[in-house]
């Protein structure tokens, strides 16, 4: 199921693609743009939360950015006149780039992954528009094919923004 080129009329399987790391990719083309993730996760606008994968090492580790911008629905309550991204949003788009680690093992039942746990989540300072949210995800154990832990860690600037532990069910569709 993993499609890990810009061209979207190839595909390539899991095995193929284990050697494609950041280093094999030019520093300013993502491992996988918007529209390769957008063939992996279910999630739509407005909750589409990660513009790209930049760095993925199957089976264990991937790094997505989003780019934060003034016109996102939840700015205009969130807070008038300061606006702050959600921390749950945060969280949502780090699970979002696990997401793409476990959308990709092979022999996984069908389903959708979906939270089961959120554990240790911390907020250190708040990500506002114009910030670029870099989210280091790393599947820590997947157990019975069906739920899997992750570490999140969620950066601005290098600057620590949130972190925590990430647990996913696969549920029947």
């Amino acid at each position: 199921m993993a499609i890990l080129t810009d061209d979207p009329t190839a595909t390539q399987t899991h095995t193929e693609a284990e050697s494609l790391e950041v280093s094999d990719c030019p520093s300013d083309s993502p491992v996988l743009s918007i529209e390769d993730i957008h063939r992996l996760l279910p999630h739509r606008y407005p909750f589409s939360l990660v513009d790209r994968i930049m760095r993925y090492v199957p089976g264990k580790l991937a790094v997505g950015l989003k780019n934060v911008t003034f016109n996102e629905p939840h700015f205009q309550g969130h807070f008038p006149g300061r606006p702050i991204m959600p921390g749950v949003l945060i969280v949502e788009a780090m699970a979002q780039v696990g997401g793409v680690i476990v959308t990709q093992m092979p022999d996984l039942p069908e389903g959708l992954f979906m939270f089961a746990g959120i554990d240790k989540v911390r907020f250190r300072r708040p990500v506002v528009p114009g910030d670029q949210l870099v989210m280091t995800v790393e599947l820590l154990s997947v157990k019975a094919r069906r739920f899997g832990k992750m570490q999140g860690r969620a950066e601005v600037d290098g600057q620590l923004v949130a972190e925590g532990l990430l647990t996913f069910s696969l549920v029947n569709v």
